[in-house]
């Protein structure tokens, strides 16, 4: 993700038509899979707490895609990559995350 213009928006569509837009926070790749942390577009940055989202990049009739996680094994071991790479970059001036900015 480049930093250099500022915050990565995107639009989501669900399957009943509703739209949602977020921004993106953070991308990490494991196992071979891209993961990508949102958080809505309208989030309260001055709250404590911000419940943020985590998609995953797939591949569909060769388009890429975002879909949810598999499991709620796979959303918590995802979480605790996404949450120890933010404390890593915690102090640092990334404007990558809420608590950085």
């Amino acid at each position: 993700m480049n930093q250099d213009f500022g915050s990565d928006f995107i639009t989501l569509t669900d399957d009943d038509g509703q739209e949602y837009e977020l921004e993106q926070l953070d991308v990490l790749e494991h196992e071979g899979v891209t993961y990508m942390a949102f958080i809505p577009a309208d989030a309260d940055m001055d709250s404590e707490e911000i419940d943020f989202i985590i998609l995953k990049a797939s591949e569909e009739d060769g388009e890429e895609i975002l879909v949810t996680l598999d499991s709620d094994e796979e959303m918590e071991r995802i979480y605790e990559l996404f949450m120890a790479h933010m404390d890593e970059l915690d102090g640092e001036d990334c404007d990558h995350c809420p608590g950085c900015r």
